[in-house]
């Protein structure tokens, strides 16, 4: 029997993925070995064959010490807005993909978690985003999010004018295709597609990244981590959707007030010992190579 650490390991993997199953399998045999309890979401024990033993995913963050996510950047991302507290750290291991935030290898899975077992790991904290709609002066929505909150038009709307403002100051109204609102650990999302800048990820701040901008000299802004962002809709007739991480839409009408704020609570990603953050954006961005 082995003792240390994080007694109770939750997995949450991406059931999709040809090589989930026996990967999780093995995962839970060497978990159970170190003498862990594993605790399964409904569809990650469904793909281990126990069915019975699964709980809600939106429980499992209360139920472990540490989560081990199996797949890629929106399996992590679909758990770490569901953990409320940065003392529960995830374990992201790359299935596939690019993967920015599950960078640790398949290969890398078995020495890194032993070290974290053990107590032998690198966190990165990292900070997350409250997003609230209001209409009519009425909160109807709240959400919270690691990479970004994108407004944006739909197939056949018009570009569409969104009024900035910050700490209820007017700072411009951008006539674009939409508005990239995101952390810096989503600055390597759909913000870097955008021609946002890339933030180093345990940074504070909030970047704002217009999508298409009608006019050229509207830029990407970055805000200091403390400030309240509210976004307006200032088109009418426009077929205009909130998207949250990528995977939760909202659609937004005229006059709709989106605000953005740095969430009170933040999350904890152990990332690889043998990789700098550096030597990660040259991989997976492919840079100097020809």
């Amino acid at each position: 029997m082995e003792t240390g650490l994080f007694k109770r390991v939750g997995i949450v993997a991406k059931p999709h993925r040809p090589e989930a199953r026996d990967v999780l399998q093995q995962l839970i045999t060497w978990l159970k070995a170190k003498d862990r309890e594993v605790v399964l979401d409904v569809e990650t024990a469904a793909l281990a064959g126990a069915e019975e033993t699964g709980i809600a995913k939106a429980d499992l963050p209360r139920m472990a010490d540490l989560v081990v996510v199996l797949g890629g950047d929106g399996t992590l991302l679909s758990v770490a807005r569901l953990v409320e507290s940065g003392e529960v750290p995830i374990l992201g291991v790359n299935l596939g993909g690019l993967g920015f935030l599950t960078e640790i290898t398949l290969d890398e899975l078995y020495p890194i978690l032993g070290l974290v077992l053990a107590g032998k790991y690198r966190g990165s904290r990292r900070m997350l985003l409250q997003v609230s709609v209001q209409r009519g002066g009425e909160s109807i929505a709240e959400h919270v999010v690691l990479n970004d909150a994108v407004m944006t038009k739909g197939a056949l709307a018009r570009i569409v004018d969104l009024a900035v403002f910050v700490e209820q100051e007017y700072v411009t109204t951008y006539r674009a295709d939409g508005l990239i609102v995101c952390t810096p650990t989503g600055s390597t999302a759909y913000g870097l597609s955008a021609g946002g800048p890339i933030l180093f990820p345990s940074m504070r701040a909030i970047i704002l990244v217009p999508i298409c901008p009608h006019t050229l000299t509207d830029r990407p802004l970055v805000l200091p981590e403390e400030v309240r962002v509210q976004v307006a809709l200032e088109s009418q007739d426009e077929d205009v959707y909130l998207t949250l991480d990528g995977q939760v839409g909202f659609p937004l009408r005229y006059r709709d007030l989106v605000e953005v704020r740095r969430a009170d609570r933040e999350i904890t990603l152990i990332v690889s010992p043998k990789k700098s953050y550096y030597e990660i954006l040259r991989s997976k961005l492919k840079w100097g190579e020809r």
